[in-house]
């Protein structure tokens, strides 16, 4: 083959410029500061975090910020443990909790781009124990006992994804799902079980849906049920999947259902509150989850609540995400799937004034004009006191962790937020 000028040049520029779309695609660590970002303004969230910290509102707490794929603020504050006063690093593994939602919701579209599923089809052609579910109509409180009518369609993926199935929540969910729920044995996914997933979930298929599929929007173990889906069409487990096809393409290192023993130590505590507002350390029974759960070892993968990580790994997926799908080279999902993740699915606002998208709660025009995110933000947190959010317009990544559950000074979200937007200059 002849090699023309013409040629060469073209390989020299492909050479070139290759680098560079790789770098962009990549969290910038670099000390060079980014001209949109007011660091003046942007140091209030050291202020706003030592004084919640030094006022005991607060056990400790990680913030991230990343701005046009380049790190501007990562920080750990106060104690990962407050009684060995141990400092908490901003590499501190968190129990996401609810955080590990959006990541099974990532794995249902893998599969949908594989062809495997369609967001519309009943999940009852993978899991026969959902064909034609039935809706609860009476309900007795004092024995749990319920009369039903059918339910008008079947379940699909899309109802899943959206919080929309009918289907509760067990011990986190309302009275009626608790009991329900609780007298059939199925878990919440919330800490350790020593029990089989797809066991489980046949069960749960056999049991009332609390309203109409589609018809509102309900938290509930829909997410849970995803991550079994995955199980069942994929032959793999949740986590070796997570970990073959999102985990290790993207170089999230800190990511897992088992936490490894040598990285146990990063582990940050968990906290509660007593009825006074005074921090305690959450104990081995509270609330039936024992805080140790990241390092016993599991085969029941919560695709609702199970994972540990760091606020870095998850902004590592959240800017695949921002980069419609692709980081470092790695493509996880099409563009087209990453719009369709982050566009609003229901036909009526989940809270009141916001949409859900296929996984995530979005930010509409109604609360982008009474809060900081821009519309078109995607967003969710976990149980323990983790929080995130993607601003596509600004080209945000931002995350708050904490491990503190109820907090009575639960604003710091609101006002870590306040501070981050106040610090955009450009």
């Amino acid at each position: 083959m002849k090699f023309s000028i013409v040629t060469a040049y073209g390989f020299l520029l492909a050479i070139l410029l290759f680098p560079v779309k790789q770098h962009a695609q990549v969290i910038q660590t670099t000390v060079k500061q980014n001209p949109s970002i007011n660091y003046d303004r942007l140091k209030r969230i050291d202020t706003l975090l030592n004084d919640y910290v030094n006022k005991n509102y607060l056990t400790g707490a990680v913030t991230l910020v990343i701005k046009d794929n380049q790190l501007v603020q990562y920080k750990g504050y106060g104690y990962a443990d407050a009684e060995t006063k141990k400092p908490m690093r901003n590499d501190a593994i968190f129990r996401i909790m609810s955080q590990t939602k959006a990541i099974t919701s990532v794995a249902i579209m893998i599969l949908y781009e594989q062809g495997k599923l369609l967001l519309d089809e009943p999940i009852a052609d993978f899991i026969p124990e959902f064909r034609n579910p039935a809706v609860i109509d009476k309900y007795n409180a004092a024995d749990t006992t319920y009369t039903t009518v059918p339910a008008k369609r079947n379940i699909t993926f899309r109802d899943l994804l959206t919080h929309s199935s009918g289907i509760d929540y067990a011990d986190i969910g309302s009275a009626r799902g608790n009991a329900i729920y609780a007298k059939a044995g199925i878990p919440s996914g919330l800490g350790y079980f020593n029990a089989d997933l797809l066991g489980k979930m046949k069960a749960l298929g056999k049991l009332p849906l609390q309203f109409q599929p589609g018809e509102k929007w309900q938290y509930g173990l829909n997410t849970d049920l995803l991550g079994c889906l995955v199980e069942v069409i994929s032959g793999m487990n949740l986590e070796d999947f997570f970990r073959k096809n999102i985990f290790e393409p993207l170089g999230m290192k800190d990511t897992y259902f088992n936490l490894p023993a040598s990285k146990a130590n990063r582990l940050a505590s968990v906290y509660t509150e007593d009825s006074l507002h005074h921090i305690i350390k959450w104990s081995h029974t509270f609330r039936r989850i024992d805080p140790d759960y990241p390092l016993m070892k599991k085969k029941y993968f919560s695709g609702g609540a199970g994972l540990s990580s760091t606020a870095f790994d998850y902004a590592i997926f959240m800017q695949m995400l921002l980069n419609r799908g692709i980081y470092n080279g790695h493509r996880i999902l099409s563009p087209r799937s990453v719009e369709l993740m982050t566009s609003p699915q229901l036909d009526f606002l989940y809270n009141g004034s916001d949409n859900f998208g296929l996984g995530f709660g979005l930010t509409s025009a109604k609360s982008a004009w009474q809060n900081a995110r821009s519309e078109g933000s995607f967003a969710w947190g976990g149980y323990y006191g983790t929080t995130y959010w993607a601003d596509p317009k600004e080209h945000l990544v931002c995350l708050i962790m904490t491990q503190h559950s109820p907090n009575s000074h639960g604003d710091l979200a609101d006002r870590f937020e306040a501070l981050v937007y106040a610090s955009i200059s450009k």
